[in-house]
This record gives structure tokens, C-alpha cells and sequence, in this order.
């Protein structure tokens, strides 16, 4: 299965996030699985392609010029893919992807995972999107989410939504099933 990861390419945070890329990628190279990213160097992304490379997993790297003139192009993927713009990078993750799955991040992050979700609300896609909520990181969205709900920006019945986990147990659980 290719699982497309969406997640901080920042280097700064808890070390605590940082692990859940070691053990993302350990899971995904241990199973089988191929991993799809951003193809960058950096926080998560380097954690979690590490970890699945030393897994035997299979990486494939999706990257616009921009990234790569400032030094960040990853050397650990077996496919890297060049495209021109950030928009063509998410298209590009989410047509070679099985599922995809949302750790925690910033700004690039959250795009991707709305990119995710709307493209799939007008049918472009039918590919589950997991979000990991781990100690509650994605709450305050969770909290906006039913905010729109409740005023009826978004149907009470959505054709489609992400789906929230709190553990990366669950999410290996879901996508297993």
C-alpha cells in the first residue's frame, strides 16, 4: 500500500513528535508498505523517511524547485519526483497514494490535509485521510470542524471527512482494515 504522509518539516520541536516519525516510517518499511512524501529534508520528514528506509521500506519523494534551491531535497528517496509547484506537489502525493495520513504540522500541513478533504468532497478522490490527533494536537481544528457543523457550513451528514485517531496503534488498526 503507498501511504502518502503529510507532516512538520521543522526540526525544532518536541522530541516527542519527532518519534512518531521513527516510528511511522519503522511501521510502514516493516510492513510493506511504500511511503509517499515530501521528498524534503527536516523534522518529521526526514524522521519518518529515515525510518522507513531503515526498515527496508520503499520512499518516494515528491519535490518543487523551490524546496530543493534551498538545500532541502532528501538523498534517501529510491523514486523522487520533481514537480513545478507545491499545488502539483499535493496533487501528485495524493493521485500515488492509497490513504493518507496527517501527523502533526504547521501551515504545509494543514493545506494538505484540506487539499485532501475537499478534493475528495467533490469526488476527485475516495482515499481515507487520517489524522493523527496525538495528545490532542488537532482538538482546537477538531473544535472548528464542529463549529462549521453546527452552523451548517459543512452537512451534518459529510460524504466525506477525515478521520481523527489519538494513537498510532489505532491508526495502524484502521488502515490494516
Amino acid at each position: 500500500m503507498r501511504i502518502a504522509v503529510y507532516c512538520s518539516a521543522k526540526d525544532a520541536i518536541p522530541e516527542e513528535y519527532l518519534a512518531l516519525g521513527d516510528e511511522l516510517g519503522t511501521w510502514i518499511g516493516e510492513n510493506g508498505h511504500v511511503l509517499v512524501y515530501g521528498g524534503a529534508t527536516g523534522g518529521l520528514m526526514t524522521r519518518v523517511s529515515d525510518a522507513a528506509k531503515a526498515a527496508d521500506g520503499y520512499v518516494i519523494g515528491v519535490i518543487p524547485p523551490r524546496i530543493i534551491s534551498c538545500g532541502r531535497k532528501a538523498n534517501n528517496c529510491d523514486e523522487l519526483y520533481r514537480v513545478r509547484t507545491m499545488s502539483e506537489r499535493k496533487q501528485a502525493m495524493r493521485d500515488m497514494a492509497d490513504v493518507i495520513v496527517c501527523l502533526p504540522g504547521s501551515y504545509g500541513t494543514l493545506d494538505e490535509m484540506m487539499d485532501a478533504t475537499s478534493s475528495a468532497i467533490v469526488g476527485e478522490h475516495h482515499k481515507k485521510t487520517f489524522v493523527l490527533n496525538y495528545k490532542g494536537f488537532y482538538e482546537p481544528l477538531k473544535q472548528q470542524i464542529a463549529l462549521m457543523r453546527s452552523l451548517h457550513f459543512i452537512p451534518e451528514q459529510e460524504a466525506y471527512k477525515p478521520i481523527f485517531v489519538d494513537t498510532l496503534e489505532e491508526l495502524y488498526d484502521k488502515i490494516n482494515n
